[in-house]
């Protein structure tokens, strides 16, 4: 059972989150959104509602009360982040051996806020500042997963041949993200290339970005499609080490 100050967090942390949302939210989505149980998660937001400071409006979603809206501004920036993300990039890419990218959720896309080459002799391309459509790489796929506001259940853009492109399909891939905690890609982005990634939370825990290595197939999963050994364990790992940097409780 959580303590006070738990509880408290997870009550700012919904209200942030309500806030911030741009559109009213259901249970389910706040539950995903924090990794709560839905029964946490409801007995919440009607607490928020019973002292007026969440309202519920007429299709049943609920948003933060209207003078409340500050609260959905984000304490943490891109350059924030990649200020307390560079040490843990940098050992993730010495243990792995593989490029690591940092990654936040920007109109739909995974944009990368910083980049850690791979630690070789190799000639690569400088990644900051690009974005990927986030429902085609590992990255996206653990922003998406916890993202507030609900998947477009539009068809996708295919990127590839094995770019997942069917909404109902992302969504169980999306709900599967939120219950292991990881994202894996193969091929999805660019023919060649796969990818491995865990989300980063601040203190309310929510999601503010997401930490992953990515290369060519055969360095990143078996020929089953299995990741790597010991790649999941070392990018959950910087996840978990960055998160508590930002005040987050370890899961």
């Amino acid at each position: 059972m959580p303590g006070p100050i738990q509880s408290i967090e997870r009550a700012v942390a919904v209200l942030r989150l309500l806030a911030g949302a741009g559109q009213g939210l259901g249970i389910v989505d706040v539950a995903n959104a924090l990794g709560l149980a839905k029964t946490t998660a409801h007995g919440i937001v009607r607490t928020l509602v019973d002292l007026g400071l969440v309202v519920q409006d007429e299709d049943g979603d609920y948003r933060a009360a209207p003078d409340l809206s500050d609260l959905g501004r984000p304490r943490i920036d891109a350059n924030d982040l990649r200020a307390r993300a560079v040490n843990w990039a940098d050992s993730l890419a010495s243990r792995t051996g593989e490029s690591v990218l940092l990654a936040t959720l920007s109109e739909g896309r995974a944009l990368v806020v910083h980049h850690v080459f791979r630690p070789d002799d190799s000639a690569q391309q400088l990644r900051t500042g690009t974005s990927m459509p986030a429902h085609a790489c590992a990255l996206g796929k653990v922003l998406l997963a916890s993202a507030p506001v609900r998947p477009d259940r539009r068809r996708l853009i295919a990127m590839t041949g094995r770019t997942v492109v069917d909404p109902a399909v992302l969504r169980r891939t999306l709900a599967a993200v939120r219950e292991q905690g990881w994202a894996l890609e193969v091929e999805e982005a660019l023919p060649g290339v796969a990818g491995i990634a865990a989300p980063v939370r601040d203190l309310g825990g929510i999601v503010v970005g997401a930490i992953g290595v990515d290369g060519e197939v055969d360095r990143i999963v078996d020929a089953r499609g299995r990741p790597r050994a010991g790649l999941v364990p070392a990018v959950r790992q910087a996840a978990r080490s960055i998160s508590r940097g930002l005040g987050a409780r370890d899961r």
